[in-house]
């Protein structure tokens, strides 16, 4: 399998090198990445990025793009990587959670890009909760161990198996082992080793969601200036978010791997009360 990997926090970034190193002990990876941190850049394109090709750091080529996200993942595939198999972009340091931040996120980005090349792909984020260090923890390959072992074992089970026919891609959101262990352990759960296989009781689960349709936003003015704040991330330290046992954000929160299957943008739906304008437009 030939893997393109991007991200969004740029190619020093802990999390793309844990995964490509993961990845690449089935496949065969080539990492595309923005040469700075390129957050929230959503799906913005350049027409002329400058590529610097590096001395790799594993079993993997590595490509420095002076662009965003979008920019890596149609210069990987057209350019750097042409025969892909899938595309993945992380691992994010953060989660990407929700209905409306996935269109901000540079990661789940190069993901929708890649599907407009009929290029399946994964986005993959690292949830870190809001009463955690981030930075230590942001720059901790180990905190990345479940979703490395999320991602592999995405990439090595949906290839051919009909989960890209009805998907066009995957946004998948990993909790910090630490933090799995903790709810397991908080549920009466066995932290000791199985007799067979070596495999711990308090690895997570795998749940397929969909997006929390969730927020919780304001602006307030100060004179010359406007402050937006969105409160989620506060009332997610405090666990206080309604949503449901089948969203993303909930599932993460509860210690377990989310994967929502999505579609790229942008859908149609026809319905009758818009055909009965569109009718009466010219009348």
């Amino acid at each position: 399998m030939q893997v393109l990997l991007t991200n969004d926090d740029g190619i020093d970034a802990t999390g793309i090198h844990v995964l490509a190193e993961a990845l690449a002990a089935t496949a065969e990876v080539t990492v595309v990445a923005p040469a700075e941190d390129q957050s929230a850049v959503g799906r913005t394109l350049s027409s002329t990025v400058a590529v610097e090709e590096r001395d790799s750091r594993g079993s993997y080529a590595e490509y420095a793009v002076s662009g965003t996200p979008a920019d890596c993942t149609v210069a990987g595939l057209y350019s750097l990587c042409p025969d892909t198999d899938l595309v993945v972009a992380g691992c994010n340091r953060g989660a990407n959670l929700s209905a409306y931040t996935l269109g901000r996120s540079g990661t789940v980005s190069a993901a929708v890009e890649a599907t407009f090349f009929d290029v399946p792909a994964m986005a993959v984020s690292l949830y870190i909760p809001g009463n955690r260090e981030f930075e230590t923890l942001a720059t901790a390959p180990e905190a990345y161990a479940e979703a490395a072992r999320a991602t592999t074992y995405l990439a090595e089970h949906t290839d051919g198996d009909g989960v890209f026919e009805q998907a066009d891609y995957l946004n998948v959101n990993a909790p910090l082992p630490e933090e799995v262990t903790d709810r397991k352990a908080s549920e009466g759960g066995d932290e000791t080793p199985k007799a067979t296989g070596g495999a711990s009781e308090s690895r997570a689960s795998m749940v397929v969601t969909h997006p929390s349709r969730v927020c919780d936003m304001d602006a307030v003015r100060e004179g010359d200036s406007i402050t937006i704040h969105d409160r989620i991330w506060d009332r997610m330290a405090d666990d206080d978010v309604p949503d449901d046992a089948g969203s993303d954000r909930r599932t993460v929160m509860d210690g377990d791997v989310s994967v929502s299957p999505l579609t790229a943008p942008h859908t149609t739906e026809r319905h009758d009360a818009l055909d009965a304008l569109a009718d009466a437009y010219r009348a």
